[in-house]
């Protein structure tokens, strides 16, 4: 009888401690998207559900969670947001998707999303972001889309990027970039149209495979003596 008892009062404690430390994660990531609200002006009210007075943001609206109630998308693509990206992203460990396409967001790409391991898509094209391209995102193992095309992003490609060998699509075209174009790793799968319209030195020219000289017929022979002889053998 002892013995259920203790295990009764072990049962209700790890449920006890479980109830209590989830919403610490959950209130972690509310908050850090409660701060990319803050830092963001809403004109068409698209975040107005986003309410940090609540346990954990999974019920907001163009917020997706799994089921341990941990953010995995923030899909706010073409939502006329304005307003700049805040570092606390860096907080959503198990985020997935990062949807932000489409809007008029300025300032610089938060090198703390360098720590979104899971990170399988970043979507920034189509903004107003400037500044480099953070070297941080060349920890993104997971990675397989990168959309950063038509911002006014500077600076050079960082050869980080090189190393995500999960990347499968690439576009960095119509920014301000400079400097030379990778061609190893992962980079060697992508065309020019990722990187055009920038002021990226050009892709030196493959010299042309050399040419193979055509048989000849030997000297004082003629093509009919040298069919004759071929027929002949």
């Amino acid at each position: 009888m002892a013995k259920l008892e203790r295990a009764f009062w072990a049962l209700l404690s790890s449920i006890f401690l479980f109830d209590l430390f989830l919403p610490v994660a959950s209130n972690a990531e509310g908050d850090a998207l409660n701060a990319l609200k803050t830092n963001l002006a809403d004109p068409n009210s698209v975040l107005q559900s986003w309410d940090p007075t609540l346990v954990n943001p999974c019920t907001w609206f163009h917020v997706t969670c799994n089921s341990e109630n941990s953010v995995t998308r923030v899909d706010l693509g073409n939502a006329n947001l304005s307003g700049q990206l805040v570092s606390q992203l860096g907080l959503l460990q198990n985020l997935q998707y990062l949807e932000l396409y489409s809007n008029n967001i300025s300032g610089r790409i938060p090198e703390e999303l360098g720590n979104l391991t899971n990170l399988v898509s970043l979507d920034l094209y189509l903004n107003k972001l400037n500044g480099p391209i953070p070297s941080t995102l060349g920890k993104l193992t997971k990675l397989r889309f990168l959309r950063l095309n038509n911002n006014s992003l500077s600076g050079g490609i960082p050869m980080l990027l090189t190393t995500v060998t999960s990347l499968q699509v690439l576009d960095l075209s119509n920014n301000n970039l400079t400097g030379d174009i990778p061609t190893n790793g992962s980079f060697s799968l992508f065309t020019p149209i990722s990187f055009q319209n920038n002021h990226l030195n050009k892709l030196p020219v493959p010299p042309p495979p050399p040419i193979t000289p055509t048989p000849s017929a030997p000297s004082g022979v003629t093509v009919m003596q040298l069919y004759y002889e071929l027929r002949h053998l």
